[in-house]
Parts: structure tokens; sequence; C-alpha cells
């Protein structure tokens, strides 16, 4: 008879100490990192195929075919805990490499024109220039969710709630301008940086009206 009772107060009385917001922004955290997982995967997964395309053009660009490879291969091997800031941290720093390098193969492909031309090629470039926005966006929605998630369970009565079950603060990817979180950056790889505009031309100094001779006398 009283089971019931004790059932419903028990849950009043979570729900008043936040337990189930807590629930629900810790999932909201699992899901975007879910995303920013995905959309990594699908940048690593292109990788093979960017190398072999520009390899049928620029086989001597060895170095740097090499370095996108390496890069791609140590993102593969970590296994990483989004609840380790160091864990985080090292993935973090993988995945940026491997960006920095796919970049560094993007900026040779352009001492190549037939391969610049290669229709495998410029649909490979389309598909890293979209990957690379949707990490923007992911990452975004991630460190957005996991500020929620920290702000929320730090704040009195809801920290101690989190504390009674377990609940702790999530590290989170490094922001340089947290001002720029709400926006969705556009990335281009192959973008050229734009003309310089000649200067405009100097106005000739404009010359003072010639006298007149004067009027003859009568």
């Amino acid at each position: 008879m009283f089971r019931p009772l004790i059932v419903l107060a028990l849950a009043v009385l979570l729900s008043g100490c936040g337990y189930n917001t807590i629930q629900q922004k810790d999932e909201s955290v699992t899901a975007a990192w879910s995303q920013v997982l995905n959309v990594y995967k699908r940048r690593a997964d292109l990788v093979p195929n960017l190398v072999a395309t520009v390899k049928g053009y620029a086989s001597h660009e060895q170095q740097v075919l090499t370095q996108v490879t390496e890069a791609r291969a140590k993102v593969g091997s970590i296994n990483v805990n989004a609840d380790d800031p160091g864990s985080l941290q090292q993935f973090e720093q993988a995945q940026g490499e491997l960006r920095g390098a796919i970049g560094r193969l993007l900026v040779v492909s352009e001492n190549y024109p037939q391969l610049k031309a290669d229709q495998s090629f410029l649909s490979l470039q389309t598909q890293l220039e979209g990957t690379e926005n949707r990490i923007a966006v992911e990452r975004q929605r991630y460190i957005a969710s996991v500020q929620d998630y920290n702000t929320y369970i730090r704040q009195f009565p809801t920290n101690l709630t989190a504390k009674m079950f377990g609940y702790a603060t999530k590290p989170n990817f490094t922001v340089e301008n947290e001002a720029q979180i709400q926006q969705a950056p556009t990335v281009d790889f192959g973008a050229a940086p734009p003309a310089a505009q000649p200067p405009a031309p100097q106005q000739p100094a404009s010359q003072p009206p010639a006298s007149q001779p004067p009027a003859p006398q009568h």
C-alpha cells in the first residue's frame, strides 16, 4: 500500500533536485559526441582515395603523401575516452595533425594542372570541404552541450544530486574563441587568397582657370 507512495515521493524528490535534467543533459552530450566521431570518421575514410588519386599524378611527392597516411593511421589507433581529459586532448591533437597533413597535400596539388582537372580529385576535394564544415558544426554543438551540462551540475542544489549519483564535470574541446561557437564557419582548402586591388588612380590636381585678357577700352 505504501510502496507506490514511496516510489512517487522519490520520483518527485529526484525531479525537484534536478536528477532528470542531469540525465537529459548527459544524454545530449553523448549524442553530440557520437556525431563528432561520425564526421571525423567520414574524413578519415576519404583519405585513402585522396592519396591514391594524388599519387597517380604526383607520385614523387612521397613526403607529403606519407605524412597524410601516417596521420590517418595515428587517428585510427587512438581509443578515445571523451570523459578523460588526457585522452580527449590526444584525440584532438591527432585530428588536427590529420587536417594539417590533408591541407598540405591539397596545396601541393595546385602544382599539377592535370590533377586539378581530374573529376575524382575534384569530387574528393568537394567532399573534404563539406566534411570539414560538418566537423566544425558538430564540434561546436558538442562544446556547447558540455558547457551546458557542466554549468548545470555545478549549480546548487543540482551539484549535490550530481555528486550523489556520480555525475562529474566533463572535459571539453579547446575553444579558441567562444564567441564563434554559434557560427558555422566555411572551410575551403583550395580557395586562393583574394587578389590585391590596384590602388585607385590619383585625380590630377585641379588647375586654376586661365586669366582672361582685359577687354579693349573704347
